[in-house]
């Protein structure tokens, strides 16, 4: 439990050469003193966790918990240390990538937009509600996957694939797509009109199908939608005239 504690200070001596490598011998240390009662044996075991590692903050307890029960095995002799090597290497930039995904661009984003509509709404007992929610949830989580990881070690890992957690992300992008929509219609509800909105998400989808779809460069659609909001101005009067 106290390497548990110490997750929370992972970033404290965060590097541009190891990045989170000195927070995380910072945490393991408690766990690696009590498996390795020889010096040399626990010089080596701090070592394996002085070597690069980054991964997203969210993530760091069941990492960890993992790590420790991989540990267990190696201070018995049932695994050898480049298999720790091995799993923190893969699995770490692997959870970086989905909890960038999944915690900072749909889970964060949802928290965020849901706030500002309770605010704009004017309930803003209800947002600090909802905040306090939120963070008890990501408290329960982090320890709820390092009691899994530690107990459960490589086969949690296993498990972990089963959960989705890419395409759950998706799906709520497209309801932060909707809560944004919301939000809009909130802050300018003289100016919302649904009918008007038809062609604009027709056009968005359209785009965002070319995009995915590699049809077309995402860095052109920027240009092109920058350049016809500057120019709406000239090309709103032209229409005038013609029509």
């Amino acid at each position: 439990m106290l390497c548990f504690a110490r997750t929370y200070m992972v970033a404290g001596a965060f590097n541009t050469r190891g990045m989170q490598n000195v927070g995380l011998a910072f945490i393991m240390n408690p766990g690696l003193k009590a498996m390795y009662r020889d010096s040399g044996q626990l010089s080596d075991a701090r070592k394996r966790y002085l070597k690069h590692y980054n991964t997203h903050f969210f993530w760091t307890p069941l990492l960890v918990g993992v790590f420790l029960s991989v540990e267990d095995k190696i201070a018995k002799g049932l695994f050898s240390p480049t298999v720790l090597d091995n799993v923190k290497n893969t699995t770490a930039y692997t959870l970086s990538a989905i909890g960038d995904s999944v915690f900072g661009g749909s889970l964060l984003v949802f928290w965020s937009l849901s706030t500002a509509c309770f605010i704009v709404s004017d309930l803003i007992g209800a947002a600090m509600v909802w905040a306090v929610l939120w963070f008890i949830a990501l408290q329960v989580f982090k320890l709820t996957t390092f009691i899994i990881g530690f107990r459960e070690g490589l086969k949690f890992l296993v498990r972990l694939r089963q959960w989705d957690l890419i395409n759950w992300g998706r799906r709520l992008k497209l309801v932060n797509a909707l809560l944004l929509v919301l939000l809009f219609s909130m802050i300018w509800p003289e100016h919302f009109s649904g009918v008007g909105l038809i062609p604009t998400a027709g056009v968005l989808a359209l785009v965002s199908w070319a995009v995915s779809r590699a049809l077309v460069a995402r860095e052109l659609v920027a240009i092109l939608v920058l350049t016809v909001y500057l120019a709406w101005p000239l090309i709103s009067q032209l229409c005038l005239a013609v029509f």
